[in-house]
C-alpha cells in the first residue's frame, strides 16, 4: 500500500519540482538582466567593489540563511510540518506560540547583530578588505550601514518561506528573489547620476523589504499571528528547532568563509578585481545553475524515496543517468567559455562604464572558473544523495576542512606566484575538485556506487570535447581573421557559429564513440520525431 501511494505521488512531486526549476530559470534570467544594468552604470570600479564587498555580510542572512533551502526555511519545514496534520485548518494555539517564539528569537538575535554592524562598519570592512584603500573601506562601510536591515529581514523571510512551502505554496517563495532584482533594476536606472553612488545599496534594501511585504499577507491569511511570546526555555519544539538550526547555519556559513578568504586576497590585486570575480561567477552560474537546477530539483525527491525504500540499485541508476547528462551538457559549456567567453562578456557587459579592461578581467576569472564545472555538478549531485540519507554533517565537515586548502591555494597563487585575478578562481576550481572527490569517496560508507560506467562515459565525453575544442578554436581564429562586421553583430554571429559548430562536432563524436547517454538521448529524440 505504501509503495502504491508513493508511486501515485511521484508525478505531482516531479511536476512541482519542474515548476520550481522553471521559476528558478526565470529568476536567473532577470538576475542576469540586473547584472547587465549594474555593469552598464558602474563597470568594474571602486563603487561597485565597495557595494559587493559590503553586500557579502547582509547576503549571508538574506540568501544563505533565509533563502529557499536555507537553514531557517529547512528548520521551519522540519518541525512545523509535524505539528500541522491538516493543511486546510488554521494553526492551533500551540503552533502559533511556537511561531511567535521562533520569530521573536530570530528578530532579537538579528537586531543585536545589526546594531553591532551598524555601529562598527569601518572596523568590520577594514578587517575583511584589509588590503584596500581608505577610500574603499569608507565607501564599503557606508554601503554596509544602508544594508543592515537585510540581516533581520533574511531570518524572517526564511521562516515565511518554510511556512508557505508546508502549505504547498511553492510559487511565491521562488518568485520572491525576482522582486529584489526588479527593484535594483528600476532604482539604478531612475537614480540621478549624482546619487548613483549609494543607489545600489538603497535598491537592495528596498528590494528586501518588498520581499518581506509580499510574503506577509499569505502568512496572515493562513492564520499565523506574531505575539509577544518568549518560550525560549520551556517550549520543547523550539529547542528542536535550535538543534536543527545550529549545524545547518554552520554549514551555510562555510561557503561565506570561502568568500571572505577570497575578498581578503582580492583586495590586494587591483581596483575592480572583486567586481570582476562577481561577474565571472554570475556568468558561470547562468548556464551551469540552470543545468544543475533543471536536473537535480526533480532528482532529489527520487533519491529520497529510493533511500527510504532501500533501493540502492535504483539510486545508482538515477545518479549515473542524472550526473551523466549533466556532464554531457557541461563540456560544451566549458568549450564555449574557453573559445568565445571573451566575446560573450564583451557583448553582454561592455558598454557605459564597463570598458575593455573590465571585460578581460571578467573573462580571465571565468576561464579559470570554467574547469570547475565537472566537479561542481558531481559535488552538487552527490550532496543530494547524502541529504537523502539525512546526512548533512558529512558535506559540512568536508566543506569546512577545505577552508585551509582555500587559504593555502590563494596564498600560493596570489602572494607567491602572482597569478592575479585568475589565481582566485583557479583556487576555487581546485577546492571544488577536492570536495567532489572526498564526498565521492566517503559515500561508499553508506552504499557502493557504480562509478566505473559513469567515468568511462565521462572519458568518452572529454575525448570528444578535446577534439571539438580544437575544431572550434580553429574556426574562431578563421572568423576573427576573415569576417568583418560591426562589433555587436560580429560577436553575435561568431558566438552563434561556434555554438552550432560545437554541437555539430561534439554530439556526433559522442555517438561515434558509443557514449551511453548520447545514444539514449538520440534514440528518444528519434522516437518522438517518428511519432510526430
Amino acid at each position: 500500500m505504501t509503495t502504491e501511494t508513493n508511486d501515485n505521488k511521484t508525478p505531482s512531486v516531479l511536476k512541482a519540482a519542474w515548476l520550481i526549476a522553471v521559476v528558478t530559470i526565470v529568476s536567473k534570467l532577470i538576475g542576469f538582466v540586473r547584472d547587465i544594468i549594474i555593469a552598464n552604470y558602474y563597470g568594474a570600479t571602486l563603487v561597485s567593489d565597495a557595494y559587493y564587498y559590503a553586500y557579502q555580510i547582509p547576503s549571508l542572512s538574506l540568501i544563505l540563511l533565509g533563502g529557499v533551502g536555507g537553514p531557517f526555511h529547512s528548520a521551519t519545514v522540519a518541525i512545523f510540518s509535524k505539528l500541522i496534520p491538516n493543511l486546510n485548518e488554521k494553526p492551533t494555539e500551540e503552533v502559533n506560540r511556537l511561531y511567535s517564539t521562533f520569530m521573536n528569537a530570530t528578530i532579537i538575535f538579528f537586531l543585536i547583530l545589526s546594531a553591532i554592524i551598524f555601529l562598527f562598519p569601518k572596523q568590520i570592512m577594514g578587517l575583511i578588505i584589509s588590503g584596500g584603500s581608505a577610500e574603499m573601506i569608507n565607501l564599503a562601510s557606508a554601503h554596509l550601514k544602508i544594508m543592515t536591515p537585510l540581516l533581520v529581514i533574511g531570518g524572517i523571510v526564511g521562516i515565511y518561506y518554510g511556512i508557505l512551502i508546508i502549505y504547498r505554496q511553492f510559487m511565491l517563495p521562488n518568485l520572491s528573489p525576482i522582486i529584489m532584482s526588479l527593484a535594483i533594476i528600476g532604482i539604478v536606472i531612475a537614480a540621478p547620476n549624482d546619487q548613483k553612488g549609494y543607489a545600489l545599496a538603497w535598491a537592495t534594501t528596498i528590494g528586501a523589504i518588498l520581499q518581506l511585504i509580499i510574503q506577509y499577507p499569505n502568512i496572515r491569511k493562513l492564520g499565523y499571528r506574531l505575539k509577544p511570546c518568549f518560550e525560549f526555555n520551556s517550549n520543547p519544539h523550539f529547542r528542536e528547532i535550535c538543534e536543527l538550526l545550529f549545524p545547518a547555519v554552520l554549514s551555510s556559513t562555510v561557503g561565506q568563509i570561502h568568500i571572505y578568504v577570497d575578498m581578503f586576497f582580492t583586495s590586494s590585486i587591483s581596483e575592480g578585481a572583486w567586481t570582476a570575480i562577481g561577474y565571472a561567477n554570475r556568468v558561470f552560474q547562468f548556464p551551469v545553475g540552470i543545468l544543475v537546477t533543471a536536473f537535480l530539483v526533480p532528482l532529489f525527491p527520487i533519491f529520497a524515496r529510493l533511500v527510504a525504500d532501500k533501493d540502492y540499485d535504483g539510486i545508482k541508476n538515477y545518479f549515473n543517468k542524472g550526473v551523466g547528462v549533466l556532464f554531457f551538457g557541461a563540456i560544451p559549456i566549458i568549450i564555449g567559455i574557453l573559445v568565445v567567453g571573451l566575446d560573450a562578456v564583451r557583448l553582454v557587459f561592455e558598454r557605459g562604464a564597463f570598458d575593455a579592461t573590465a571585460t578581460f578581467m571578467v573573462t580571465e576569472a571565468l576561464w579559470f572558473l570554467s574547469v570547475s564545472i565537472i566537479p561542481y555538478v558531481f559535488r552538487d549531485s552527490i550532496t543530494r544523495v547524502y541529504y537523502s540519507f539525512n546526512d548533512s554533517a558529512t558535506p559540512f565537515i568536508v566543506a569546512f576542512s577545505s577552508i585551509v586548502l582555500k587559504v593555502l591555494l590563494n596564498w600560493i597563487f596570489i602572494s607567491k606566484m602572482h597569478f592575479g585575478i585568475g589565481g582566485i578562481t583557479l583556487s576555487t576550481s581546485l577546492v571544488t575538485l577536492f570536495n567532489a572527490c572526498v564526498l565521492g569517496i566517503l559515500i561508499t560508507k553508506k552504499m557502493k556506487m557504480d562509478y566505473k560506467s559513469l567515468f568511462i562515459n565521462l572519458l568518452k565525453m572529454i575525448f570528444s570535447g578535446i577534439i571539438t575544442f580544437g575544431v572550434c578554436f580553429i574556426c574562431a581564429s578563421v572568423i576573427n581573421k576573415f569576417v568583418t562586421l560591426p562589433t555587436i553583430i560580429f560577436e553575435i554571429v561568431k558566438i552563434s557559429l561556434i555554438a552550432i559548430i560545437c554541437l555539430g562536432v561534439y554530439i556526433p563524436l559522442n555517438l561515434l564513440f558509443k557514449m551511453e547517454y548520447a545514444n539514449e538521448l538520440f534514440n528518444r529524440l528519434c522516437a518522438r520525431f517518428i511519432k510526430k
